[in-house]
């Protein structure tokens, strides 16, 4: 729709196989909605599998491979989970530093699920309050963020979920955070997101 809230605003979504789908598809869905610019960046060209995997696998597109991309030309970056995505991208020397980039330059990150692995990878962890998949919390722990169990977390430039159940929460903050930051002068907008209060900080 022409002239949505985010018209005109970039945003980079990373995956690759057997990415869950409902942690792409949908936020994928509701920032195209806002008229943001999507694309699905990945570590090689053609076309992804999304989990669940079944008789009938579903595949997505990619836009643009890592290697072709400069970080520098999206002004946001949402991370899907998926064990085996996850496992593939963490891997990756490109993809760490594509996510490193978003944080180095405080830009807005949303990361669900297993995703958290990449903050852990590319050293942006410390020192945030979030949450993730449950099995995550120690590695996070030792990577010296504040861990929640929590249906969603807002830490300044970065929101995150911990799975497939809380993504209507994590899209809707989602889409709220990078409106924020494309309409600052906006009644309302463009303020730093404090963290979110949480429950049981651990």
């Amino acid at each position: 729709m022409a002239g949505g809230v985010l018209s005109g605003y970039k945003v980079a979504f990373l995956a690759t196989d057997m990415v869950d789908r409902s942690e792409l598809v949908e936020p994928w869905t509701a920032l195209a909605d806002a008229d943001a610019d999507v694309e699905l960046v990945s570590i090689r060209s053609g076309r992804i599998l999304l989990s669940p995997d079944d008789d009938e696998a579903e595949t997505f597109p990619v836009d643009r491979s890592v290697t072709e991309v400069s970080p520098a030309d999206y002004d946001a970056l949402v991370l899907p989970g998926g064990v085996r995505n996850l496992d593939t991208l963490r891997t990756d020397e490109d993809a760490v530093e594509f996510v490193r980039h978003f944080f180095e330059a405080g830009k807005p990150v949303g990361a669900i699920c297993h995703a958290l692995w990449l903050l852990i990878e590319a050293d942006v962890a410390r020192g945030r309050t979030l949450t993730s998949w449950p099995s995550l919390r120690t590695d996070l722990l030792n990577a010296g963020a504040v861990w929640c169990d929590e249906q969603v977390i807002v830490d300044g430039n970065l929101v995150t979920s911990r799975k497939p159940d809380d993504v209507p929460a994590f899209t809707a903050e989602v889409v709220e955070l990078f409106a924020s930051r494309a309409s600052a002068v906006a009644p309302g907008r463009g303020a730093w997101r404090q963290p979110t209060l949480c429950t049981e900080a651990r």
